[in-house]
């Protein structure tokens, strides 16, 4: 493998693959899981087992991704509601100057690509986010979500 950024203090599960250009940092990734070339996942982040991170993905420290999740190609997630360089006296901001807001993926869920989810959303078990689409709410259990904001399309999948 070449190009990979893996920090000391990453935990890595049994027989994760992990493909070139990815950088990885703080963060803990489950059992048979792979993570595409282009990635970054940062600290704080834990992926379940059998998770599959598609090419030119950014997860940010505060996601949660649980087991047998598939993640598309360029899906983005945001930790910050009202992100700023500077604070209000104009000094670069520090880790101290704003919050973390969680977000959580819960098993089987499949985010399709160029997908946007941003803070503070649970996607519910066996959901379907479809590509393109911005989550900005919380997703049920088995259900299809698209568009820009993603809206429910159909319930109850299997």
């Amino acid at each position: 493998m070449k190009y990979q950024k893996i920090a000391f203090n990453v935990k890595l599960g049994k027989n994760v693959r992990i493909y070139d250009f990815v950088n990885l940092y703080g963060c803990e990734i489950g059992d048979n899981s792979k993570i595409g070339t282009f990635v970054e996942i940062q600290k704080n982040v834990k992926v379940g087992k059998n998770v599959k991170i598609s090419t030119h993905t950014f997860i940010c420290e505060g996601v949660t991704i649980e087991d047998n999740v598939f993640i598309g190609h360029n899906v983005t997630f945001i930790n910050d509601k009202y992100p700023r360089a500077t604070t209000e006296s104009g000094e670069p901001q520090t880790e101290a100057n704003w919050k973390v807001i969680p977000t959580l993926v819960k098993k089987s869920v499949s985010i399709g690509s160029s997908a946007t989810i941003l803070c503070g959303v649970t996607i519910g078990k066996n959901a379907i986010v479809g590509a393109g689409a911005v989550v900005t709410k919380d997703v049920p259990d088995n259900t299809i979500v698209a568009g820009v904001p993603a809206k429910i399309i159909k319930g109850g999948v299997k």
